[in-house]
This record gives structure tokens, sequence and C-alpha cells, in this order.
């Protein structure tokens, strides 16, 4: 049964009958499949206590599609443009985003996953919980209350990255409760999550191997770090931190490097397979990440469109694609780069070619078309690529679809991983101390894995060349995986890279068969200091009143 949410159902679900499955394929929705069972039987039956947690993982949200058609956060921002221009994921970019007219608004969806594994800390202790792994009962519930502080952490970050301060849900409201609450400030929230995350650290196991086969992809020690890390960068950041607080930097800078100095985690050689785990499901430069299915939606979505039909609908700027340097490690900008206009993809940092399909590289055996007229190109369908570029991480070469029998391919959204651990204490490191040694270390190990072997960073570096060159760094390495879209806003840099115009490539043939490269305005996109924060939106404010609209909205 669908449920309906509102703000009193997010603290409500789950009491005092409980809809889940009677089956171990517990619902996403909160669901049944064969009726309603009562609390007391939930907490008195292991699978079923187990599956209120099982349950919660899947509000982890997976950003490959954020629209029902394939949109990704990443034609949000400066990154990409979307092919489907009705996307709602243009309201980030038109200027009519507001309370009445949101888009990826999960405030519900995390309350409803707040709820459950708030009602699983208070419940657990007491439930008729089987241990596994040759665990007690009280280690097993422990560790199981660990996973349920860490996603509590995940949860609550979620929000606040989003929409800033906002109520705090720690515990199990009663139905009496008044549930009309104001926010937390800004920094209680902070508090909150790294609280939340020393606790999930106490409880679970050290990293993805220390589980047994059966359970990994759940929580770990190292993902609780990697979540305290990137909560800890995000509030020293500009944004956040407006009097430039330099204890917050050494605070993100310290949590960063315990993660670095635990030794678990490592850079994989081979940056293609970070994302197409193959048989190597949990490789090691993944710290945590979404549930892994076998899957081609994100094929169908993104391929270019003589592909059997795909929609190709993450289509990157020329901007995104100029970020990427020379293999001599200079910016195409700079005169002695040996930068071609006549020849742009040639000589370029290698992770181009791994991340974007331009024109000529090749994708399933045979070269994309993107130049006009081509199969690939302009305007040669509703679909076609909107800036000559179509998106090439994540994507499989193994994947098949719109065939009589199609092949998947089993892939999650990765959530950490640790090249950005890596640029997340460089970059903290550099506010606190300057380009010291360290900092150049973990950029330049990020530069030089295997296969991609860029050069390292030219020394004598200012702090704030540094800053700037590992700004391009993660716009670079995290390219199309939600990062640029809160990087920028946390940098405070929105009306510079948002507030402009972006550009694509449009190639044509000369008669002779050479090429014609030119650039030309695909979008004119808006941002404005509101848009710093997602508003709430006007039926959640309607219902609680005492939340308050993000200012500007």
């Amino acid at each position: 049964m669908k449920q309906v949410i509102n703000i009193r159902q997010l603290y409500l679900l789950l009491l005092p009958v409980v809809l889940w499955s009677c089956r171990k394929n517990f619902l996403q929705d909160g669901s049944t499949t064969e009726g309603p069972i009562t609390d007391e039987q939930v907490w008195a039956n292991d699978s079923y206590a187990r599956g209120v947690l099982n349950n919660a993982y899947f509000t982890v949200p997976d950003e490959f599609d954020l629209d029902g058609d394939g949109a990704m956060l990443a034609s949000g921002s400066d990154e990409a443009v979307n092919s489907n221009l009705n996307s709602s994921i243009n309201i980030f970019n038109n200027g009519t985003w507001g309370s009445v007219r949101t888009v990826n608004n999960v405030y519900s969806d995390i309350y409803t996953g707040l709820r459950k594994v708030n009602l699983f800390l208070v419940k657990a202790p007491a439930a008729a919980i089987i241990p596994q792994d040759g665990l007690t009962f009280e280690a097993d519930v422990a560790r199981l209350r660990g996973e349920a502080f860490f996603l509590r952490a995940m949860f609550h970050f979620e929000l606040v990255k989003r929409y800033g301060a906002v109520t705090l849900a720690t515990r199990v409201f009663s139905r009496t409760e008044d549930l009309n609450q104001p926010k937390n400030s800004y920094q209680e929230c902070v508090n909150q999550i790294v609280a939340d995350c020393d606790s999930a650290i106490k409880m679970l196991p050290v990293w993805t191997q220390s589980w047994s086969a059966a359970n990994r992809g759940r929580a770990t020690q190292m993902a609780a770090l990697a979540l305290k890390s990137r909560m800890l960068l995000y509030a020293a950041s500009p944004l956040n931190n407006p009097g430039n607080d330099i204890a917050k930097w050494q605070a993100a800078a310290n949590v960063a490097k315990a993660l670095i100095d635990s030794n678990k985690h490592s850079l994989l050689t081979s940056y293609y397979n970070i994302f197409n785990y193959g048989s190597a499901q949990y490789n090691n430069e993944v710290i945590f990440a979404t549930q892994a299915l076998n899957r081609n939606d994100i094929e169908v979505n993104n391929a270019p469109i003589s592909y059997d039909g795909a929609k190709g609908r993450t289509d990157p700027t020329q901007e995104m694609v100029d970020a990427f340097e020379m293999t001599n490690g200079k910016p195409i900008t700079d005169p002695t780069s040996g930068y071609n206009a006549a020849n742009p993809y040639n000589n370029r940092d290698p992770r181009l070619a791994l991340t974007i399909n331009y024109n000529g590289r090749s994708f399933k055996s045979r070269p994309v078309q993107t130049y006009v007229g081509g199969q690939d190109g302009l305007n040669a369908n509703v679909n076609a690529t909107k800036t000559g570029y179509y998106l090439r991480k994540f994507l499989s070469e193994a994947a098949t679809w719109n065939q009589a029998s199609n092949t998947n391919a089993r892939r999650p959204w990765v959530v950490f991983r640790y090249a950005e651990i890596l640029l997340n204490y460089a970059e903290a490191l550099n506010e606190v101390q300057g380009p010291v040694s360290d900092v150049y270390k973990y950029v330049n190990m990020v530069r030089q894995r295997a296969g991609i072997v860029m050069p390292v960073l030219p020394s004598g570096l200012t702090k704030d060349q540094m800053r700037a060159r590992i700004q391009n760094e993660r716009r670079v390495e995290l390219c199309f995986e939600g990062h640029r879209f809160y990087d920028v806003r946390r940098w405070k840099l929105g009306e510079q890279y948002l507030n402009q115009p972006v550009t694509g490539m449009r190639i044509t043939v000369n008669p002779n068969g050479t090429l014609n490269y030119e650039r030309f305005t695909v979008e004119n996109r808006v941002f404005q200091a509101r848009n710093y924060w997602f508003p709430f939106s006007q039926s959640d404010i309607n219902r609680q009143p005492a939340l308050k609209q993000n200012d500007g909205y």
C-alpha cells in the first residue's frame, strides 16, 4: 500500500501497527505484501527487526535519476546540460526555483528514513535479534545500532547540505506531541551529525572487508569517517564559515587524515573500474555506496543517441571539457600548453576520455559522431546532445539495451570514495597551513593514479593558487558525481560559475574533410544569492510553519 507522506506521518510511521512485508523482502515505501503485522511481532522476529534497518538503507539517495527520466545533478550545475529541455532539473538553472517550484525535494523521504533508524535505535536492544558472524547478542546489536547511527548522520547530512539548518530528529516522536518544530541552528546540526558519526565509529566494523561476504556494502567505521570529513569540510567552507575560523578547517583536515592514516582504502589503478564493478563489487577505493543493482538504465539514459535509441540525457558543457588540462599539466588557457583549437581533444588529461564522449572517441567499439550531420550530432533528433558532448563516466561497455535480450551490469551510486578524502585533506590543510608538502603529496596522488599519471603540481604555488588548483582537481576528478553542485555553493562561487551562459562545441565538416570547431552558447543560466540553499516546499512550510522559509524564497 503506497503511503502519502505528510509532516505528521514522518514521525508517526511505524507506530503502533507497522506495515512491513511478512517476507524478508522489505519494500522501500514501507508497504506490505501479505498484510499488516503488529509492532510486537516485528521486534519479536529477527528477520523483521533487521528488515527495519535494511529498509532504511534505501533512503540513501541514488542520484542517477532525479526526475524520472535520467536527469543527474550535473545538469543543475555548470558541468552539463540535460537533453530534455522540459526536465525539472532545469528549475535549478532558469530562475524559477522557489517554494512552489521545487526539484530534488527529499525532505519528506529523509524524515521517513530518520523515523525508521530512530525507532530501530530504541527497539533493537530488546528485539529478538539472532546473532550473526559469531558475535554475541550484545555485540551484534551494538553493530546494528552503529549502522543506525551512521544512517541517522547520513540522513541529516542530506538535509543540511540542501537546506542548511533543519529540524533535528534524534528520537521517536509520540502521537500527542506538537510536531510543528522549529529549526535547530546550523552548528547544532553539524554537531549532531559529528556526534552520530562518532557513535557509529565505536560500534561498526572497520571497513568493507571487515564484514562477512554476505554483508559487504553496509556501513563501516571508514564510511562514518568519510561522512564526518565531508560534513566538517562543508562547515569550514566560506558559505558556512564567513569568519574563516581556522579551527574548523583544522578539524576537517584531522578527520580526513585519520581516514588516510588507517591505511584501509586506496586508489584503484583503473579509474574506469571504480564505477563499473564487474566481479570486484567492493573495490578498495569505494568507501560507501548504495545497493549495487544489475542495471542498464544508466546507459539508456546517457549513451549517445545512435547507440540503440539511448536518450543522451547528460550533455557535458564546454566549460567542463575546458577544465581538463593538457598532458603536460598546463591549463588550455596557458599559451605554452600546446593546446590546438583545431585538434582540441589531443594530448589532454586521460580523465577527459574516461568521463566524456566527445567526437571521434570510441564507445562500444565505434566512434561517437557529434559533428553536425553525424549520427549523434546536434539536432539529430529531440534527444540529441545540446552541447556536442555526451556522458562517458559510469557507462558500461558490456551493457546492452533495446534488444531482444538485454545485458545488465552491476553498479551502485558511489557515495564516498578515497580520492575525495585525499582532496578533502589537501583543501583543508591548505587553508590552515598553505601549500605545505602534504598538500602537494595528496593532490599529486590523485593526479598520478596508475593509468592517469598527470604531472605533479608545479612547486612554489601560493595559498590562493593552490586553492584554485585543488578546486579544479575536484572539478575534474569528481565530475558528474554530485560534488560540483555543492562545491560551488560551499565556496560561495555561485555568482562566478552559475550565473552565466554555458556553452558547447559545434563541429562541422569542411569540404576537404577537416573539422571546424565553433563554441556556441547553449543556455543562459540564472543564479541568485538565495540559491545557495534549497527552498523548503510551500506544502512543507504550510504543515510546519515553525520551520520558516530560507531567506529570499
